[in-house]
């Protein structure tokens, strides 16, 4: 259907391809996958004719039409409905309808044979097209992308980007194109939209070629990869999962291959070495030399999938509990998001807050960073220190620092080599930490803006959409910094393979409430599928949060608890007043052990260890009562 033969495309001096070829048949579903900036989006506007190649071909059959979703058609705009301009995809339809409606205009008063020949003709041609069923499809479609019933008759222009963008891919599927091109679908969809557009895809007639950092989404939909690296295109036979496996294969037999040609070149050139000075060997020499020239070089393995190994390191370990939210409510005139909800944050909680687009997901984000005005109460937890990343934030980077300077810039006490191997950590090696900021493309920002956050020193984080404009190797970089960050957080995003690694509770928002689920992501979803088949079948037990009736006390006894949960607060207050003097005086004291006076006196400086190491005691003993005296308020307050 589509050939891609020996291509080449350069931008400036730098290849982009290099004689690559791919083959699309009828009914592929191939994964475009690479790098952020290897060329991914580019190839597919050299298919559709956008770019020209600087050398090969791309051919395809007469009866290949193409349909393009790229992020380009954001700017989009129109007065029209919705609706109307999903239904722009019909364009014959639509010619016909314009036609028909013309010509009832015109009999209203003209009668004549010629033009009820002519309209009959036109209803027949619509009828064979299945034009009367064209708005039932568009509904369906636009509908399974998120939008309300109501919302189809709205203008196009009073809808977000995002929103737009889900409009113009309603119009590219109702075309039906032979070869389907998916730039990044998923960037403003939802999870419910997600898995509706992947069952979409799954059965769609014609090819797909998808473009995407969803690493689920690629899984599910596609039969092959086209992998971008080195200015070529390699193809696996099998989904993301097999093209893990089968990669990790072709490396060990190319890293074979490479070290026996290294060994064999080595021995060619220890030969060319050795006897170039004797005349009785020159003709051996020339031919080796002349072999050396022919060979192609086989590319030694790069490892594309580093690991991630630094440490977070807290100031301060935070209390049991993080944050505690209640009886919050929260509107936009008449929208309601939240009402009377009330919830808890545990120290080591890993939330993701998932669900569907509108549901206030980022409203709760900033409700619990304390940047949203709310009805109710928001109570921070002892010694939490926290951390906001979201996408808004990209625009706060200081477009003319290099990397490492606005690394630098966080205000922590760290050695450039520190920041470097931090950097590396994130994908930015040896000249690119120098790389100003203001030249970075939003993934490489995105990047930087989570390095900030993440070694915020920060006990607590909270992340909206931090695998948005990020490649499947820059999403497992951020899934290992997770995995290895010892405090607590919340996330909100629409990645399932990032939410399945990083998450051990799901909160949800439903009935103006925020609902929490304590397992994994497979759990969730698996609970909430028996639920939607039979929602009278599924109580609480199974979720393993079944209420438990409580005991009933007399009012002496209640008296009593209560006096002890007052005593306890008190107690409290005071063990916290006692770890901030003692935290204060630590400082004071490891500011005097850096001081040269203190140093180059040994007494002195013994005196000083000596009463670091006593404070040092002291907080460690505070801490642990305080802990004791949280579980003891705890349970206290669980009697009434």
């Amino acid at each position: 259907m589509l050939t891609v033969n020996n291509l080449s495309f350069f931008i400036g001096g730098r290849a982009l391809y290099e004689n690559v070829s791919l083959h699309v048949k009828p009914k592929d579903k191939i994964g475009l996958i690479g790098a952020n900036g290897v060329g991914k989006s580019t190839l597919l506007r050299i298919i559709t004719g956008e770019y020209q190649a600087d050398g090969g071909s791309v051919s395809m059959s007469n009866e290949c039409s193409i349909g393009f979703l790229n992020q380009d058609l954001l700017s989009f705009v129109s007065d029209e409905s919705i609706l109307s301009v999903a239904l722009q995809a019909f364009e014959r339809e639509n010619y016909i309808m314009n036609q028909i409606n013309v010509l009832l205009k015109k009999m209203e008063t003209d009668y004549s044979d010629e033009l009820l020949n002519k309209l009959t003709k036109f209803q027949e041609q619509f009828e064979v097209l299945d034009g009367y069923s064209l708005q039932s499809k568009g509904e369906e479609i636009l509908e399974g992308l998120g939008f309300t019933t109501a919302e189809l008759t709205k203008p196009l222009n009073e809808f977000s980007g995002g929103w737009r963008m889900r409009v113009m891919l309603a119009k590219i599927l109702l075309a039906k194109p032979s070869l389907l091109l998916l730039d990044e679908p998923t960037n403003h969809l939802d999870l419910p939209s997600i898995e509706w557009l992947e069952n979409y895809v799954k059965s769609y007639e014609g090819a797909v070629i998808i473009v995407s950092h969803d690493r689920q989404f690629i899984n599910n939909c596609v039969k092959s990869i086209a992998e971008v690296s080195h200015q070529n295109i390699d193809v696996y036979a099998g989904d993301y999962e097999f093209y893990l496996e089968e990669k990790e294969l072709r490396k060990e037999i190319q890293n074979s291959a490479f070290k026996n040609q290294q060994k064999k070149i080595k021995e060619t050139e220890d030969f060319i070495n050795r006897f170039k000075a004797k005349a009785t060997k020159a003709k051996q020499v020339q031919s080796r030399v002349k072999s050396l020239d022919r060979i192609d070089k086989v590319r030694e393995v790069e490892d594309d999938n580093r690991q991630i190994n630094f440490n977070f390191n807290f100031t301060k370990v935070s209390g049991k509990i993080v944050m505690e939210l209640e009886h919050i409510s929260k509107a936009y005139g008449d929208k309601v998001i939240l009402k009377d909800s009330s919830t808890t944050i545990l120290r080591g909680d890993k939330i993701a807050l998932i669900g569907a687009n509108g549901k206030g997901k980022s409203t709760v984000l900033r409700i619990i960073n304390g940047s949203e005005e709310i009805e109710g109460e928001r109570t921070l937890g002892f010694n939490v220190v926290d951390s906001f990343f979201a996408q808004h934030q990209l625009e706060s980077l200081e477009l003319e620092n290099e990397i490492l300077q606005e690394l630098s810039s966080c205000g922590l006490e760290k050695s450039e080599l520190e920041l470097r191997q931090i950097l590396g950590s994130f994908l930015f090696s040896d000249e690119d930490v120098f790389k100003r900021i203001k030249v970075l493309s939003g993934g490489e920002k995105s990047r930087v803006a989570l390095a900030k956050t993440l070694i915020s020193e920060a006990n607590f984080l909270l992340l909206d959409e931090p695998t948005n404009h990020l490649d499947i190797q820059s999403v497992n970089m951020l899934t290992q910094a997770l995995l290895q960050y010892e405090g607590s957080f919340v996330v909100v995003s629409h990645d399932r393979h990032f939410i399945k690694n990083v998450a051990n509770k799901i909160w949800y928002i439903e009935d103006y409430q925020i609902k929490e689920y304590p397992g994994t992501y497979d759990e969730f979803a698996e609970w909430m599928s028996k639920r939607k088949v039979s929602p009278t079948q599924v109580d609480k037990s199974e979720i393993k949060i079944e209420e438990k009736p409580k005991k009933q006390y007399k009012n002496e006894e209640l008296n009593e608890v209560k006096k002890q949960i007052k005593k306890l607060k008190s107690d409290i207050n005071d063990i916290e007043d006692k770890i901030t003097k003692l935290e204060e005086e630590k400082g004071a004291i490891e500011k005097e052990l850096t001081q040269p006076d203190v140093l180059t006196n040994i007494e002195l400086l013994n005196q000083k260890s000596v009463l670091f190491q006593e404070i040092e005691t002291k907080l460690t003993e505070c801490n642990n009562t305080w802990e004791e005296k949280a579980l003891q308020l705890d349970e206290f307050e669980n009697m009434l």
